[in-house]
């Protein structure tokens, strides 16, 4: 019988929740019937408060667990554009838009279980340590040791291990992965940014059991 410690877990992930208004991107509850943790959009890239509600509802209703998707604040772009954010700005962000998403979480009797920066964040912090410095910063200032779901490796990891927040590697499983680089971005694969496939794409969360995301239980 294998340890149960070291057994390594696959947690299965999708982005949700990246409508607004009468925009609707992915099918938010077909998704939530299939994915354990679900990377939730707080209003910076995409979502509103009415569907952020409702796909927290959604999630604890299935026991799905509830992530930040944090970005830069560029909704048109969808928070694909590169921007340079001045890190008290940027960590002030963060903390807005988990502390939002938080609020919908405890309406709906569960919790946010983990951060995931989006887009170009998400890329900026593979290499850039003074932004996942202040992403890590907003995390704090939002009150509680979230993990971070990142690329393994990145900057934002070794950040996040430096001052002692969980960490949890993943995989993408719509994305090619090349010798010279972890992975290829979304850019590359898309023609142009009002083509996105993204609602049919799925992360996988690699991580062992000591090292989860805490679950939809207040810690």
């Amino acid at each position: 019988m294998s340890d149960p410690v070291t057994t390594p877990l696959v947690d299965l992930n999708a982005d949700l929740g990246e409508g607004f208004g009468r925009w609707e991107l992915t099918d938010d509850e077909a998704l939530l019937s299939v994915v354990t943790s679900a990377n939730v959009a707080c209003g910076f890239h995409a979502g509103d408060p009415s569907t952020m509600r409702r796909v927290c509802e959604l999630a604890a209703e299935r026991g799905v667990v509830v992530g930040a998707q944090v970005s830069y604040r560029d909704l048109a772009g969808f928070g694909r554009r590169a921007m340079d954010v001045p890190p008290r700005e940027l960590a002030d962000e963060i903390a807005y838009q988990i502390g939002a998403l938080e609020v919908f979480a405890r309406a709906a009797g569960t919790r946010v279980g983990y951060v995931k920066p989006h887009g170009a964040l998400y890329n900026r912090c593979v290499h850039d340590e003074a932004q996942s410095a202040a992403v890590l910063e907003g995390v704090r200032t939002a009150g509680t040791p979230l993990p971070i779901l990142g690329l393994p490796g990145s900057q934002l990891h070794e950040a996040a291990r430096r001052v002692g927040l969980p960490v949890v590697g993943e995989a993408f499983a719509d994305r090619a992965y090349t010798p010279k680089a972890p992975w290829s971005p979304a850019a590359s694969r898309a023609p142009s940014s009002t083509t996105r496939t993204r609602s049919s794409g799925a992360r996988w969360a690699w991580r062992r059991k000591a090292s989860s995301p805490p679950s939809t239980a207040a810690p």
